[in-house]
């Protein structure tokens, strides 16, 4: 069946992870998605190790349903083959710095004058206005600035950044909600419009809740390691073999857990009787559970939790994780055929449609230019026009070598 995006091109000119994670999302849902990389290839393809026969494999995961075509956008006449390329598709998608696009002739403007009904959205690490407006930012560097590291960590350790790039992948995820939302918003009124998401909102967003708290209370928030600043018990506690993390904060299941681990008067001490003493008393509840749980094992403690109603669940690494029957049997992981490293195996889209499901193993994490000649065809370019680019090399066909990131 086809997907809820089907009919829709996107013109992909990102790089890294944010666009590309964007673009895939758009592609896992039917949209077909024309990936724009200089020569060699965009940068993403050596953010590794490790690699597979050449080609990383964080680029493999976040790269899947698209179609590459390479393009050298400093070379005279470059921008012009990008806009024609515009006038064939519904969104573009950038990830330079701000005024970047606009100097290399495939800005908003550019683009919106070949095609009104053009969707174009950029992601920038700090958005297109205010004072950090041009300031380099990666990841990290987001993290750094948007606070979420303050709040990452146990309470005496240093603030760390989060295990995944959250950055990145919160502003990928709304980046695709706003393409989203304008794509209806067309529908209303038969125009495009830009569309900018930038990896500090992002942060910001995905951080409602601490954020939320902060600015009704003015208390900042503390590390907490596994812990949540407004519930408790609600982390990890140590087993005799891993970890088990237990979710018993509300008025029916703070008494449970006390009935279900042996020691019911826990449930009325006056200590711990309300989710609000118990939060402001964290550290002694702790120096409470610890060793309680320490006396059994994961799986013990999942079964006597289970049976008590106890919201609980184990502490995976990864590769229990992806062992899991659960994750098997649900389809959470997806393969995909690639030319040059068989098979790659990667999350799915989390979206599941009943009727318009799309295609997750479609199109393979492509080569560099892979789709070069064939979809500059499919925008209206001649055979001549299309050797001549070649030739000049204002367009590249399919190479194996990565690209250093300028």
């Amino acid at each position: 069946m086809s997907g809820a995006l089907e009919g829709i091109t996107i013109l992909d000119l990102s790089q890294g992870a944010a666009g590309p994670t964007c673009a895939m999302h758009l592609g896992d849902m039917g949209a077909t998605v024309l990936k724009v990389e200089p020569p060699g290839g965009e940068w993403g393809r050596n953010l590794g190790p490790p690699f597979v026969a050449g080609a990383a494999a964080a680029f493999l995961g976040m790269n899947r349903n698209k179609r590459s075509v390479v393009i050298d956008l400093k070379k005279p006449g470059a921008s012009e083959v990008v806009l024609r390329m515009a006038e064939k598709s519904d969104v573009a998608l950038e990830s330079f710095r701000p005024g970047v696009a606009d100097r290399l002739g495939v800005g908003y403007e550019a683009m919106a004058a070949r095609n009104p009904r053009l969707i174009y959205a950029a992601i920038s690490a700090f958005g297109q206005s205010g004072p950090w407006r041009d300031r380099p930012g990666v990841d990290g560097v987001a993290q750094a600035m948007g606070g979420i590291m303050s709040v990452t960590g146990t309470a005496d350790g240093p603030p760390v950044k989060v295990g995944v790039p959250a950055a990145d992948m919160a502003g990928g995820v709304f980046a695709s909600q706003a393409i989203l939302g304008a794509l209806v918003a067309r529908e209303r009124t038969g125009r495009g419009q830009r569309v900018d998401v930038s990896l500090l909102d992002s942060l910001l967003s995905y951080q409602v809740v601490p954020l939320s708290m902060f600015l009704a209370s003015g208390q900042a928030p503390q590390r907490l390691g596994s812990a949540a600043p407004y519930a408790a018990p609600n982390e990890a506690f140590p087993t005799s073999d891993g970890h088990v993390m237990v979710a018993a904060y509300t008025a029916k299941r703070w008494p449970a857990l006390c009935g279900a681990i042996g020691h019911p008067e826990l449930a009325t001490d006056p200590r711990f009787d309300a989710n609000e003493k118990r939060v402001r008393a964290r550290p002694e509840l702790r120096e409470v559970l610890e060793p309680i749980f320490e006396t059994r094992t994961t799986a013990e403690w999942l079964e006597v939790l289970d049976d008590a109603d106890i919201l609980c669940g184990p502490l995976l690494s990864y590769p229990e994780l992806v062992a899991e029957e659960h994750v098997v049997k649900s389809g959470s992981l997806t393969t995909v055929h690639h030319p040059a490293t068989g098979e790659v195996r990667s999350p799915v889209f989390p979206g599941r449609f009943s009727d318009t499901p799309g295609d997750v193993t479609g199109p393979s994490p492509p080569l560099p230019g892979e789709h070069s000649e064939a979809v500059l065809s499919e925008c209206g370019f001649a055979d001549d026009e299309i050797e001549q680019l070649l030739r000049s090399r204002v367009v590249s066909g399919s190479v194996v070598s990565g690209v250093e990131q300028e």
